[in-house]
């Protein structure tokens, strides 16, 4: 199954990232156009972190995140026989806030978010850092899927370990010196026991885990955000948050991360992942105070 699978994947690989897109263009226009695929979702999420904005600009954002996401497939594939030349060539990153936080000699912990392309960070940083590089990843479901797609994002060096044991799999690393990126914007399961924050106006919840796994070990934290600066060329800022979370009181890490979210979300709007549902919990007066 692995091969009848992996094969087909590793030809489509072969062929010039502009014939990828060409299809992907195609594909676009049957997802966004006829299937529709969770449009509703996406102009939702939009009109809640955009009311200043018309429907004709929420639309533009929206076919704009349609053309990232299917552009995020297309280039998936080729990161089968892309290697690191060609990811040096198409991933910028600023490594000036990664220098200083090297200086504390801990673990650096780097919160992102979903937005495009989040698989160039994978190939695109772990080559270029002083550290080991750690990343979450949660299993597929079918195993030859799960392991084209664990090859591919660990080849170049990447530890990538399964979100679904994610605290046994961390122990053998967490003394050492690495960094590990993570992501806290996802919805969480548990409303009760979130952090809630206002984002875009609204009380909303944020997972708790990154901030957390901060403070138990001593992280220097920083915040990153990676777009797209042209048709399938990357870059990735980041920021320094803190070299002691422990020194902040508990949820002000991720009011910090909400805000910042907030901030590139309004410079790059399409290249977020809007077609989850972001606000699905509502906040209520028994889930405590909403920080920040």
């Amino acid at each position: 199954m692995y091969y009848l699978i992996f094969i087909p994947l590793y030809l489509l690989s072969l062929l010039p990232v502009r014939v990828l897109y060409f299809f992907g263009d195609a594909i676009y226009g049957v997802l966004f156009y006829i299937i529709g695929y969770r449009k509703q979702v996406v102009l939702n999420n939009l009109k809640i972190a955009f009311p200043e904005k018309s429907d004709v600009e929420r639309y533009k954002i929206a076919k704009g995140f349609y053309h990232n996401f299917i552009d995020t497939f297309m280039e998936t594939i080729k990161f089968i026989t892309w290697g690191e030349k060609e990811m040096k060539k198409r991933f910028e990153a600023d490594l000036s806030n990664f220098e200083k936080a090297y200086q504390y000699n801990k673990p650096i912990h780097l919160i992102g978010m979903h937005n495009f392309n989040w698989e160039y960070v994978n190939l695109g940083l772990c080559t270029r850092l002083k550290y080991p590089f750690l990343g979450i990843y949660m299993p597929v479901g079918n195993k030859a899927f799960d392991r084209i797609i664990y090859n591919m994002r660990s080849k170049l060096g990447t530890i990538l370990i399964p979100a679904t044991d994610f605290k046994n799999n961390y122990l053998k690393y967490a003394s050492t010196l690495h960094v590990l990126g993570t992501a806290a914007d996802q919805s969480p399961g548990n409303p009760k026991s979130a952090y809630w924050t206002n984002f875009f106006g609204r009380p909303t919840a944020f997972v708790v885990g990154p901030e957390k796994g901060a403070k138990v070990n001593d992280a220097v934290i920083l915040f990153a955000h990676f777009y797209k600066t042209k048709r399938g060329y990357y870059k990735i800022d980041t920021e320094f948050i803190t070299a002691e979370p422990n020194s902040l009181p508990q949820g002000e890490i991720t009011a910090l991360y909400a805000k910042y979210i907030e901030k590139c979300l309004r410079q790059h709007p399409s290249n977020y992942l809007w077609s989850h549902r972001r606000w699905k919990h509502e906040w209520k007066d028994e889930y405590g105070k909403v920080i920040g």
